[in-house]
């Protein structure tokens, strides 16, 4: 068997050629601002269920972009989730990357309180970097606990939820993406049953990339 498309680069090009092409076969349009995310997504995890089930408020994709111009930390519920987003793109932008669930702290005041060491993360984050793009693919205590403290008063900058799983993962996702509505919050969600820590670094990754303008592979440096 002959393989083709060797190169880093040619191979996302390529890619992404072929899931506009079976976007526009199945007859899907998607919305210009959000369509680096959804086919960042895709090109993720094979998945085209993403292009209807990625749920986006108002100019999510776009005020995510402008707070990482800004150089607004990134925290996410995940080491792995942490591990994949760009670390070059990061460095460009000037923004932090951060992951609590190791702090022993975090896991200290969890096992006081009976909760999940996820949830106490968010808390955690809401006090070090109030104004953070959260990015969770692993823990839907971890959203419940942020539409809490958004229904408080936190105002981070985006929260990306695409916890996957069967307990509470669907419920998670509506209640955050309400609060976030309610309150005026830029999220982000994968509704339903699918997500994941590489969904949730896929779009972190493509808000890094659009707002470093680095959407092209080639303006990352890849042939």
């Amino acid at each position: 068997m002959k393989t083709r498309h060797t190169l880093p680069g040619d191979i996302e090009r390529t890619s992404m050629s072929i899931i506009a092409a079976e976007l526009a076969a199945r007859g899907i349009v998607l919305p210009p601002e959000n369509e680096a995310i959804v086919k960042r997504v895709i090109h993720t995890t094979a998945d085209f269920d993403y292009a209807q089930t990625l749920r986006f408020t108002p100019e999510a994709a776009e005020r995510g972009q402008a707070a990482l111009r800004r150089g607004t930390p990134i925290v996410t519920d995940t080491n792995m989730a942490k591990a994949g987003i760009s670390k070059p793109s990061l460095e460009k932008l000037g923004c932090t990357l951060h992951c609590f669930m190791a702090e022993p702290e975090v896991a200290r005041m969890a096992r006081e309180r009976g909760i999940t060491r996820a949830a106490v993360s968010m808390e955690y984050a809401s006090q070090e970097y109030p104004s953070a793009i959260l990015a969770v693919g692993n823990a839907p205590t971890a959203l419940l606990r942020i539409a809490e403290l958004i229904e408080a008063g936190w105002r981070p900058a985006l929260v990306v939820g695409v916890p996957v799983g069967f307990v509470n993962v669907v419920e998670s996702k509506e209640i955050l993406f309400a609060a976030c509505e309610a309150c005026g919050v830029p999220a982000i969600a994968a509704m339903g049953r699918k997500g994941g820590s590489s969904v949730a670094a896929a779009i972190c990754n493509a808000l890094l990339y659009a707002a470093a303008e680095t959407l092209d592979p080639a303006a990352r440096g890849w042939q």
